[in-house]
């Protein structure tokens, strides 16, 4: 794949700040669900996973750290040039889900055997979700399927945005809906 060289403007979804790709820079890369890329924002070297935004193009919270890194805050444009990664990190995975691991030794054994990319996709359908009942539930519902040999969710569309904090019906909220959602 060829480098991606891209211009935004960073914008704020509540306390976050967004970086968002259009769907043409997004069609450059390897997938509509989650993407990994390295380069260069500002010129400061990054590696990041892009999240889907539910319309064809991708996004990455660009938090305190990396905004002091690259010198730009919500308002600022910044100049990205990127390239897909195949070396996928380990995610951070959330504590409901470790204590749920950590009671559960054959769904567990699966997790530590699957790739960080699965696992990426697992945290991703259990977090996709306001409703603490509704997350409680995929957590059993994903010890389950662990258990049963089932490396990857089932039924999920990895293009959706999965991040309650800045999304609605799997969609990255635009700053204008935000306001009027209050």
């Amino acid at each position: 794949m060829s480098t991606i060289n891209y211009k935004t403007t960073l914008f704020k979804i509540g306390s976050w700040t967004i970086l968002r790709l259009s769907k043409e820079a997004s069609t450059k890369l390897p997938s509509r669900g989650m993407a990994l890329v390295e380069g260069t924002i500002n010129g400061s070297t990054f590696k990041a996973v892009l999240e889907p935004d539910g319309n064809g193009s991708h996004w990455l919270k660009i938090d305190g750290g990396l905004s002091k890194t690259i010198r730009a805050n919500a308002g600022d444009t910044v100049t990205l040039s990127i390239e897909p990664s195949k070396d996928w990190p380990e995610p951070d995975v959330p504590i409901d889900i470790k204590k749920a691991l950590a009671s559960a030794s054959q769904s567990n054994d699966l997790w530590q055997k699957i790739t960080p990319m699965a696992r990426w996709e697992w945290i991703r359908w259990i977090r996709a979700t306001n409703r603490a009942e509704t997350r409680a539930r995929r957590i059993e519902v994903a010890m389950s399927k662990l258990k049963k040999g089932e490396r990857r969710p089932c039924c999920f569309n990895s293009s959706m945005c999965t991040e309650p904090s800045v999304s609605k019906n799997g969609v990255l909220l635009e700053p204008a809906q935000l306001h009027a959602m209050r």
